[in-house]
């Protein structure tokens, strides 16, 4: 705005001295104290405009980062809100990639915004002194510019779309990118030689991605190119009349040193401002994307008068006909299920796989709701409990926990975050699973970084990792402990030990295993023995054998295996 009034203010000073060109030198110091004037302003105009364009670029740069890590925030504390259902929802996932894309380059329409108002200004001023010269001039170099302004707006709504349909191919171009190269598909590309396969794969998606973009970018342009003739044909012919009047005498070459220059400085802010309401209009329409993640609200919350979890446990967990059907299947993972976890006992999930196990303990720790029937705490409604406060009297470890690229002290710590600085927590819930002495054998011992992704970290082995795991679930005091194939991945010994030790700790409180493992199901109060999502059997691994049913059988099918 500050360089549109310095031209603006030469422009006037040059109309007001020509057609005489020459500074008379001779006359009264008051001249030459004036230009000296006009001089100095010049100078404080240049420096101001000059200083401002740095401070913008600098803000830009910061709101840059404060914008891109403030949404990537709102994002993952939103997603932390939304039930496990929906994380295995495609179209889920596309509203979540929409709205990760917005997190970096979006904070640049707030600039945009600030420099077209900027622009607006400067505008203004141009256009009151045009104004007084010929209005129609005016209209006539709007009009040719809003072609312009109607094709952008056209083809930013089309490249929206456009965006919006490619994001499931999107996010699969970007899995063949990670299955392409990364250290946990490294092996099996290696060893099937599946390198070509998948950048085989990778260029049949981007060479679409390429076409539909490269189509859409050629009508852009050309249909541009034409607008932009429109208004270059506006500009000349404004500027061809300013000329016929002054070649007739009807304008000084003053006015048409001022109104020439008027025009080609407004016709620049228009093509400005043009290529701003592009960038604005943009990202304006790309926040939908943030408002369509944000609309997804969860299903499973924390009721208004919510119940404080039992402490202790009196009557148990009672699920009665209880169902769950997963969205968008039309196979019921468990389906009639009704039995009790009485306080104390220790309960063993077995069956094939798939059969329902897991499913039944995200059940019980509202991660889903049934679909049909319902689960009781102590007589009431399990929806009727605190959220929080049930999940922290469960202690739980499935058999595809996570392993997480941090320290061998934080992996373990997360089994109850808010006890973090807790290191004596943290190394008594070690020695439970046998991690401990695993940290004693690391280089770091309880500071090592795992995973091999940062800090020059090692990886450790399956088995290894079940001990971390494990000691995630000793974390917590919890009341229920549930451990989904807790043992498969260690040896006889250290099963053994960690069993016992299970034990122990388990004394006077509920458990749930799930294993495929007799020897380890054998070990509980109660054996339920689940098949296509129902109850087939239950009771004790003497009562069950003696049934010759279900459980019998593939008892005598594993123990077959050590004859």
């Amino acid at each position: 705005m500050m360089h549109s009034l310095d031209f603006l203010f030469l422009l006037y000073q040059d109309k007001r001295k020509s057609p005489s060109v020459a500074l008379n030198t001779s006359a009264a110091g008051g001249d030459m104290n004036r230009l000296w004037e006009l001089v100095g302003l010049q100078f404080f105009l240049a420096i101001l405009n000059d200083g401002l364009s740095r401070m913008i670029n600098l803000t830009d740069s910061l709101l840059g980062d404060q914008f891109s890590n403030y949404t990537s925030i709102k994002i993952m504390e939103h997603a932390a809100t939304l039930d496990l259902d929906q994380f295995e929802d495609s179209i889920f996932y596309d509203k979540l990639e929409r709205a990760r894309q917005q997190t970096v380059g979006r904070s640049v329409m707030l600039s945009q915004v600030m420099s077209q108002i900027q622009d607006i200004i400067s505008m203004a001023f141009l256009l009151t002194g045009l104004i007084a010269f010929n209005p129609w001039l005016i209209i006539l170099l709007v009009l040719s510019i809003i072609p312009s302004f109607l094709g952008e707006s056209y083809f930013n709504s089309k490249n929206y779309a456009l965006s919006r349909s490619q994001t499931p191919e999107r996010r699969e171009l970007d899995y063949v990118r990670y299955l392409g190269a990364s250290d946990e598909t490294a092996k099996e590309v290696k060893i099937f030689g599946l390198s070509d396969f998948i950048i085989n794969r990778f260029k049949t998606l981007s060479n679409k991605f390429y076409k539909d973009n490269s189509k859409l970018a050629v009508g852009r342009s050309l249909w541009g190119t034409f607008f932009s003739i429109l208004g270059t044909i506006g500009y000349y012919a404004a500027y061809g009349f300013i000329v016929y009047e002054t070649v007739t005498g009807k304008s000084t070459v003053g006015n048409l040193t001022f109104l020439a220059g008027s025009f080609r400085q407004l016709s620049g802010l228009m093509e400005t401002m043009l290529s701003r309401f592009t960038m604005v209009s943009q990202g304006a329409i790309y926040l939908q994307d943030f408002i369509d993640f944000f609309e997804i609200k969860p299903k499973i919350t924390k009721p208004k008068d919510a119940l404080p979890f039992p402490n202790p446990i009196k009557m148990g967990f009672v699920f009665e006909n209880v169902g769950f059907q997963y969205h968008n299947s039309d196979r019921w993972a468990n389906r009639n299920l009704s039995f009790e976890l009485k306080p104390g006992e220790k309960l063993a999930l077995v069956g094939e796989n798939g059969a329902g196990k897991t499913t039944l303990v995200k059940l019980l720790a509202r991660l889903y709701d049934p679909s049909e029937g319902r689960i009781l705490l102590d007589g009431k409604d399990l929806k009727s409990y605190d959220l929080d406060d049930l999940r922290h009297n469960l202690g739980i470890i499935f058999q595809d926990f996570i392993r997480y690229q941090m320290t061998f002290y934080q992996n373990i710590a997360v089994g109850n975050i808010k006890e973090v600085e807790n290191e004596q927590l943290v190394k008594a819930a070690a020695e439970l699973s046998l991690a401990d002495e695993l940290a004693q054998k690391l280089p770091g011992a309880y500071q090592q970084w795992l995973g091999r992704k940062f800090n020059d970290g090692i990886e450790l082995s399956g088995g290894e990792w079940q001990k971390v795991a494990l000691a995630r679930a000793y974390m917590k005091d919890a009341q229920v402990l549930i451990l989904d194939e807790p043992t498969s991945a260690l040896d006889a010994r250290a099963e053994y030990e960690v069993f016992q030790r299970f034990a122990q700790l388990t004394t006077g409180k509920s458990a749930v295993l799930i294993s495929h493992r007799f020897s380890t199901a054998r070990l509980a109060d109660r054996i339920l023995v689940l098949e296509k999502g129902t109850l087939l059997e239950s009771g004790t691994h003497e009562q069950l054998l003696q049934a010759g049913g279900r459980y019998a059988e593939l008892f005598n099918l594993q123990a077959r295996g050590y004859k």
